[in-house]
């Protein structure tokens, strides 16, 4: 294992593997962002709620 490290530089490599994981988690946030379901921001307060419908007749 310790060979690997002679033929990559540490310090390049820890900056690549955060931006990476830095860039994924920003995609995979924006991604949930975008969705009605899983927007944290406004997406319940937007989206009107399906179940408001009663199944009983209206009152006269």
């Amino acid at each position: 294992m310790w060979r690997i490290w002679l033929l990559f530089d540490p310090r390049r490599v820890l900056i690549a593997l955060s931006s990476f994981l830095f860039v994924l988690a920003l995609l995979i946030h924006f991604i949930l962002i975008s969705t009605d379901r899983y927007n944290w921001i406004g997406g319940a307060h937007s989206a009107a709620p399906a179940a408001q419908e009663s199944a009983l007749p209206a009152a006269k």
